[in-house]
């Protein structure tokens, strides 16, 4: 089994929501989303959700979503066949070929975070 790190987001403070990013996921089978916060201000809150898409009709769909991110964190985002499914943590799902990672920003706070795709093969 090998990994592949992508940067989904570099480090930087946000206060709204960034453009949504599309992964080519290849022949990854799975995936660990982490989003590491490292500074806050007053209190901000952003969700993370992942996304695949459907080659034909070229429509998105949910794949999982995290809990509501207020505070300095890591948080790592698990699919992969098999895993045990945990509202908010982990999805027992395989991969399509294209996946989107979209930040959203709850309020116009400040926070600072990367984000990271490492693709499971």
């Amino acid at each position: 089994m090998s990994s592949k790190e992508v940067t989904v987001l570099a480090s930087a403070a946000r206060t709204a929501t960034p453009g949504a990013v599309t992964v080519a996921t290849g022949y990854a089978i799975g995936v660990h989303v982490v989003v590491d916060v490292t500074a806050i201000v007053t209190a901000p809150s952003i969700t993370v959700v992942l996304e695949q898409q459907d080659v034909t009709s070229g429509k998105w769909y949910p794949l999982l979503t995290s809990a509501a991110i207020t505070a300095v964190s890591t948080v790592v985002l698990k699919v992969y066949p098999g895993l045990p499914v945990a509202a908010n943590v982990s999805q027992n799902d395989v991969l399509t070929e294209t996946m989107r990672v979209t930040v959203n920003h709850g309020n116009g706070n400040s926070i600072t975070y990367s984000v990271s795709a490492h693709l499971i093969q």
